[in-house]
């Protein structure tokens, strides 16, 4: 699914602000369904629906995001429309299984959803992400352990991984 028919399925937006800059969340009829930082590689340029700081599912993500970056949150039960290809969501699917102060490899995903010689293909998956910080992509390292691209920027993917505690 490409970005243009993800942000043509949302039905409402909204802003909110974070520690690590301005967030946009957005969503569908099913459930939160993107959350770009501004200037993030993959960020959609519009979205074709309404700004709506009154939609109770986005006020309940910004309320969650606002008590993970005052650290007094460490998991996000949200409805998710996870829009992608299958092998995109089954990617998306085993970060969630990544627990808050833990990390992964791209090489450990691509055996846990099947496919371990498709290394190349999780990061695509990974930096595809259209949900930050709530589908924690920033919790997967190269296989050496160092940090690798992060569609928000390493200094973000830094911040966060400090914040959870694994830096």
């Amino acid at each position: 699914m490409s970005l243009a028919s993800l942000a043509a399925a949302c039905t409402a937006q909204t802003t909110i602000t974070t520690p690590l800059g301005t967030v946009l969340l957005a969503r569908t009829a099913t459930g939160l369904a993107g959350a770009w930082f501004e200037n993030q590689q993959g960020h959609p340029v519009v979205i074709d629906a309404p700004r709506r700081d009154d939609d109770a599912l986005l006020r309940d993500a910004a309320s969650q995001l606002a008590a993970y970056f005052a650290g007094q949150r460490r998991h996000f039960d949200l409805p998710l429309d996870l829009r992608g290809t299958e092998f995109q969501r089954k990617v998306w699917r085993a970060l969630l299984r990544i627990d808050a102060g833990q990390t992964s490899s791209y090489g450990a995903i691509a055996r846990e959803v099947g496919s371990p010689r498709a290394v190349r293909a999780v990061g695509g998956a990974v930096g595809r992400n259209p949900i930050a910080v709530i589908v924690p992509c920033h919790r997967v390292l190269g296989g050496d352990g160092n940090l690798t691209g992060y569609a928000g920027g390493l200094q973000r993917k830094s911040a966060l991984l400090r914040l959870e505690g694994v830096l």
